[in-house]
Parts: structure tokens; C-alpha cells; sequence
């Protein structure tokens, strides 16, 4: 008779060990999970529907005024980010006024901050000519990059990337974040047209 309660025992405590290590695998993998989830980069893009996406083959850079952009080592590592992108999507960089594109970029670096959109007729600036202003917050970190079509005068596709420009004492894991970022980022540019 003891014997069996010994097995009975051993048995509910076998299941009782087994269960309760199940339990505790499936804590640790949601820990890691929302781990994971607060550091991964999270990207958004947005664009204006019906827009023939393959008659853009060239872009130039523009500035928007308004914006503060970062130290010039992190401009210019932003910019090779997105011309690598786009050069291996098929655009063509160009540094005539006469672009299909003219893009640019806004990041936030240190603080969080209000995004202001750009303004038309003298310059891609505010004042003079029209003048088109919304506003957005931005997060640290997070690089916004918009495409305008100079024609049409409109933003037409905006993304944004967060987690993307978080300095750490490491240079290369910055530039290796950026990138990353840039390439999650303009994954879905131009967007694919529904047939």
C-alpha cells in the first residue's frame, strides 16, 4: 500500500513538475516576446491612393526648412541609407530642380518634438507661395522620410521608422540600426499597384 502512494505520489508530482515547467517555458517565452517587441523597430507608411507610382524614376533631395536634422555625419549616413535603397529599387539620384521626386527626411534626435510639413511657390520652405502645414509627433529616435512629387505639388507616400537613430557608443551598431531601419522602412516603396 505504500508503494502505491509513493508511485501515486511520484506520478502526481511528475505532472505536477511537468506542468508547472511548461508554465514557466511559457512565461519566459511571453517575457521575451514583449522584450523583443520593445526593442524591434516599428515602421508605418502611408501614401496617396491612386498614385502611378511607375512614372517616378528619378528624385533629388530637398530640405524642409522648419526641420532641425542632425550633426553631418548622420545626415550624410541617412542619405546613403536611402539612396542605397532607392538606387537598388531602380531610381536615379539626380541634382536638377527637373526630378520625378524630390524627397526628404525629418528625424528626431534628442527630444520629442512637433513635425512640421513643408510649405510650396518659393521653395520647399515655409512662407512665400502656398503653403501647406500639419503637424505630428515624433518620437526620439525615429526618422520620417517623404516623397513629393513636384508636379502635382503634394506629399505623396510618407513612412516612418521608430528606434532607428538611438546613439549608443558604438558607431557601427548605429549605422548598422540606420540601415536596418531604412530597409524595413522603404520595403514597400513604391507601393506595389493592385491589378
Amino acid at each position: 500500500m505504500v508503494i502505491g502512494i509513493s508511485i501515486q505520489e511520484g506520478t502526481l508530482m511528475f505532472r505536477s513538475r511537468r506542468y508547472g515547467a511548461f508554465t514557466a517555458a511559457l512565461a519566459i517565452g511571453f517575457i521575451l516576446l514583449a522584450a523583443g517587441s520593445a526593442l524591434a523597430q516599428d515602421v508605418s507608411y502611408n501614401f496617396v491612393p491612386g498614385t502611378d507610382f511607375s512614372k517616378y524614376k528619378t528624385y533629388h533631395w530637398v530640405v524642409i526648412k522648419s526641420n532641425a536634422h542632425p550633426d553631418q555625419i548622420i545626415d550624410q549616413q541617412i542619405r546613403q541609407a536611402i539612396d542605397a535603397q532607392l538606387s537598388a529599387k531602380g531610381f536615379t539620384k539626380t541634382d536638377t530642380d527637373q526630378a520625378d521626386l524630390y524627397v526628404a527626411y525629418q528625424v528626431s534626435v534628442t527630444q520629442e518634438r512637433q513635425w512640421d510639413a513643408y510649405g510650396m511657390g518659393g521653395g520647399w520652405r515655409f512662407g512665400g507661395g502656398m503653403a501647406t502645414a500639419t503637424s505630428t509627433t515624433i518620437h526620439v529616435g525615429t526618422l520620417g522620410v517623404d516623397f513629393y512629387d513636384p508636379a502635382a505639388k503634394q506629399l505623396i507616400w510618407r513612412g516612418q521608422a521608430t528606434k532607428t537613430l538611438n546613439p549608443s557608443k558604438d558607431p557601427q551598431k548605429n549605422l548598422d540600426r540606420l540601415n536596418k531601419a531604412v530597409a524595413k522602412l522603404l520595403k514597400n516603396f513604391p507601393p506595389k499597384s493592385k491589378k
